[in-house]
């Protein structure tokens, strides 16, 4: 089948760098398009991708026309959603993304799952956010922590990760103990300064409104008008997971954050992360937000290099959990402690209300 939808203004923004976003849609929906005298771009493949594609070509025309930019990186995440899942419209998709302040940086979800996380994060009090690299899940927590101190909603921000080093021995550092953990927490002061001018943050960290620390300084304390970030929580035992998640007092504000395929903790030890999804499931206050490939807003190499561990673990049995084999008596069968490298899957959970 053959169709053209006529493109009126934003043409350069549709194909967007080195046509990214028109192989895109071509690569999904397995199309052929060419671009035709009077700006029209014709669509050429099966019907039923032809007339996704229309719908998505016509709802980018309306929104263009409505004044609605789309910046660089942009209409290729909102791309990515829209040729994946024949569900969610181009309109929907941008416009149930509304754009955030979080201080100087003007934020907008960019796919549907990142704005289930930020709606879990604004209407729970505990919100794990659980996918692989790239997803947005340390920048998105980090912003809303930072929004949430600008509106005075909290009178502190905290942020934590275990010390624990990724399959590489570092030896001894030198410096004072903060130099020395420095380096595990470099990801979220990047986010914070992404956010917040480097003087003010640097204020703030004197006066400790902004507290980042190894998780092994949390032991002990309660957390009251707090906004806390675990982040890669992966690499929490099942004890350090339990002791942060009782670290939250009143008014306060936790999102947990990992990524169960990086697991670095040592041989026999599991990861708190899937321990936690496991004990938690269900409990009312408690939003879980699982990301996968499609929602990964960094380089388009990343998500292909995502998937492709997500094949490999597929094709040797790694992302499978343990089960009985039929026909065996669970009394004589003795389950083994999964690897800490071992892929496990996560149980899907509903939206948070």
């Amino acid at each position: 089948m053959k169709s053209s939808v006529q493109i009126s203004r934003g043409i350069e923004s549709l194909f967007g760098t080195r046509d990214e976003n028109i192989r895109l849609l071509e690569a999904e929906l397995s199309l052929r398009t060419r671009l035709m005298d009077g700006d029209s771009l014709e669509l050429e493949g099966e019907e039923m991708q032809v007339r996704r594609a229309e719908r998505i070509l016509e709802d980018y025309v309306s929104l263009v026309k409505e004044g609605h930019v789309f910046n660089n990186g942009d209409l290729n995440s909102y791309m990515r959603v829209v040729t994946s899942d024949p569900n969610v419209s181009l309109r929907r998709l941008v416009e149930s993304g509304k754009s955030r302040s979080f201080g100087k940086k003007v934020l907008a979800p960019k796919t549907v799952n990142q704005r289930r996380y930020v709606d879990a994060i604004e209407n729970q009090d505990l919100t794990f956010g659980i996918g692989p690299a790239g997803t947005g899940k340390t920048y998105l927590a980090v912003a809303m922590a930072v929004s949430a101190h600008l509106n005075k909603r909290v009178s502190r921000i905290i942020l934590t990760r275990p010390a624990v080093e990724a399959g590489e021995h570092l030896g001894f550092l030198p410096g004072t103990l903060q130099e020395k953990v420095d380096p595990y927490l470099r990801p979220l002061y990047d986010a914070l300064f992404d956010m917040i001018d480097a003087e003010r943050v640097e204020k703030l960290l004197e006066r400790n409104v902004i507290e980042i620390a190894p998780l092994a300084f949390m032991r002990g304390r309660t957390l009251n008008d707090c906004f806390i970030i675990l982040d890669e929580a992966q690499n929490t035992s099942i004890e350090q997971m339990k002791m942060m998640l009782t670290r939250q007092g009143f008014n306060s504000k936790m999102v947990v954050t990992g990524d169960q395929t990086q697991i670095d903790l040592p041989p026999g030890k599991k990861s708190g992360l899937l321990n936690a999804a496991e004990v938690l499931r269900g409990v009312e206050g408690i939003a879980f937000v699982n990301f996968d490939e499609r929602d990964v807003v960094r380089h388009s190499l990343v998500q292909r290099i995502v998937k492709a561990y997500d094949r490999y673990n597929e094709m040797i049995g790694a992302g499978r959990q343990l089960a009985l084999k039929l026909g065996t008596d669970p009394a004589q069968e003795t389950p083994a402690e999964p690897s800490p490298n071992t892929t496990v899957d996560i149980p899907e959970f509903p939206p948070a209300a």
